[in-house]
């Protein structure tokens, strides 16, 4: 097949963000269990969620997604250099986020209460004095998250990555343990959960820096370095603001819907993201300090991660889809979350299931727009994106529900991927798929004969068997078992 995944070492790199990625969302999925025993899908729990939407809006912003994507290759290209300028460089732009993070969190705090009537109209007096009051509380978080995210850059660009991957997993870990231990706070034991995450989430990286990065307090607001990084950053945080415009208009539609239909919506959008956030965002990430400005450098690892991440995401958007009752039913419904919970909850994820491919794809592809110091056409390409999600979302959801909300944003996905692949060809000089042809239209069919077999499966065995994890179990081994003896041989030829 001409193309190997292995030949440049980031494979293994892959391996080990996707490890510790697996046990975050796997824990990440231990954590909507415990809150779907605890609150359902209900109002306290869509008050939460629309608080929490504030500070994880700005997180993407300005932290994990735009700022991470502007400062690995500026700190990159410094580390290249000298080991000097590069620690210049990251304690001035760590410098800088310590004064400027903790404004933005009193700013937050005081705009909360015009904020949730914005994003929720939909909601009783009471739900948004709730959200209101969840969304001050969990504001620190964008302060804490922000520096997590300059430190994890600085890591992934000196190799390491199973840390700065698995400190999610705090994250987590914080919000179970105050779910349990605080019940008798109800929805506010979610909000204090989210700050005891996000503390762990930091602090565990800090010790990892120890030998790579030596910081120096170095506020200058003039330093050049910096100036790149803001242009940068800006058409990054506009491009992933008018994503979250999807996240809020979904939201805000939902709000008008009845009680729960937001709950529905995130527990739907937790297992839609366990396989992107699993395979699609450790490639992304493995693949990203590798690429370049030439395109002769960043071709053949971006190939590589378009190959392994279909490889993985088409027969997976099939098996959950087709899987995806019995999956709801074995995770969440049991206590305070209902049968007519999943009924809801799986309308809306066997539509978000169509995006799966396209926006896992996406996450890779991205990437090589900010190796070529570009952030304007993910800007560019994300506003319509945005734009077809939010026309089509007005379109479906009277009609449609969560449904039709969920299906809006898989048909903006697939634009997305659409105008990304036209555009990176022409930036790249080059063709996305060459050499790995062949193996994604064997992965295609093979993904058909896989979905039959699972669908059988399920039929078979839901005439014996009520259980819900051989339901899942068993359609899921045989399913794995016949793709796996299709693309094996083609997957290991690029493997050796």
């Amino acid at each position: 097949m001409g193309v190997s995944i292995l030949g440049r070492g980031w494979i293994k790199d892959a391996f080990w963000i996707a490890s510790a990625t697996v046990l975050s969302r796997l824990l990440g999925l231990v954590r909507e269990v415990v809150v779907a025993d605890q609150f359902g899908a209900s109002g306290a729990y869509d008050a939460y969620l629309i608080a929490f939407f504030i500070p994880h809006f700005l997180r993407r912003l300005l932290a994990e997604g735009a700022l991470s994507n502007a400062f690995i290759p500026l700190y990159k290209d410094q580390l290249r250099q000298d080991r000097g300028k590069a620690d210049h460089f990251a304690s001035t732009v760590l410098s800088v986020a310590l004064v400027v993070f903790p404004f933005i969190v009193i700013f937050g705090e005081l705009l909360a209460p015009f904020l949730v009537p914005l994003l929720a109209d939909g909601f009783s007096v009471a739900q948004q004095a709730l959200a209101v009051e969840l969304s001050r509380l969990t504001f620190p978080f964008i302060a804490l998250i922000g520096l997590a995210a300059i430190v994890m850059g600085i890591l992934n660009s000196h190799g390491q990555f199973f840390g700065p991957a698995f400190a999610p997993v705090m994250l987590n870990l914080g919000i179970i343990v105050s779910v349990l231990l605080f019940r008798g706070l109800e929805a506010t034991s979610l909000a204090i959960g989210v700050l005891l995450g996000g503390t762990a989430q930091l602090l565990m990286q800090l010790p990892l820096l120890k030998g790579k990065f030596k910081f120096r307090w170095r506020l200058n607001w003039r330093d050049e370095g910096l100036r790149q990084l803001l242009k940068l950053l800006l058409p990054g945080i506009l491009g992933l603001a008018v994503v979250q415009i999807n996240v809020m208009v979904d939201n805000k539609l939902a709000s008008h819907l009845e009680e729960g239909s937001i709950s529905a919506l995130q527990y739907a959008i937790r297992l839609f993201q366990l396989p992107l956030g699993v395979f699609a965002v450790a490639i992304s990430t493995a693949i990203f300090p590798r690429l370049s400005g030439e395109s002769s450098e960043t071709l053949p690892p971006l190939r590589q991660g378009v190959l392994l991440c279909a490889l993985i995401l088409m027969p997976a958007s099939v098996g959950l889809w087709i899987l995806a009752e019995g999956l709801i039913k074995l995770l969440f419904e049991h206590g305070a979350f209902t049968s007519e919970d999943t009924a809801r909850t799986l309308h809306a994820l066997q539509f978000y299931v169509i995006g799966l491919v396209p926006y896992g794809l996406v996450t890779v592809l991205t990437r090589a727009f900010y190796s070529l110091k570009d952030g304007k056409s993910p800007m560019f390409i994300s506003a319509i994106a945005v734009a077809v999600n939010v026309a089509m979302a007005l379109l479906l959801v009277d009609a449609m529900g969560v449904g039709g909300l969920a299906l809006s944003t898989s048909i903006a996905g697939w634009v997305q991927l659409a105008l990304t692949w036209i555009l990176l060809s022409r930036a790249l000089k080059g063709s996305l798929i060459e050499g790995i042809g062949k193996s994604l239209i064997k992965s295609f069919w093979a993904t058909g004969v896989m979905g039959v077999a699972v669908f059988g499966s399920l039929m078979l065995v839901q005439q014996w068997a009520n259980n819900e994890i051989i339901l899942v179990g068993l359609p899921t081994f045989i399913g794995v078992m016949i793709y796996s003896g299709f693309v094996w041989k083609d997957l290991k030829q690029n493997l050796e």
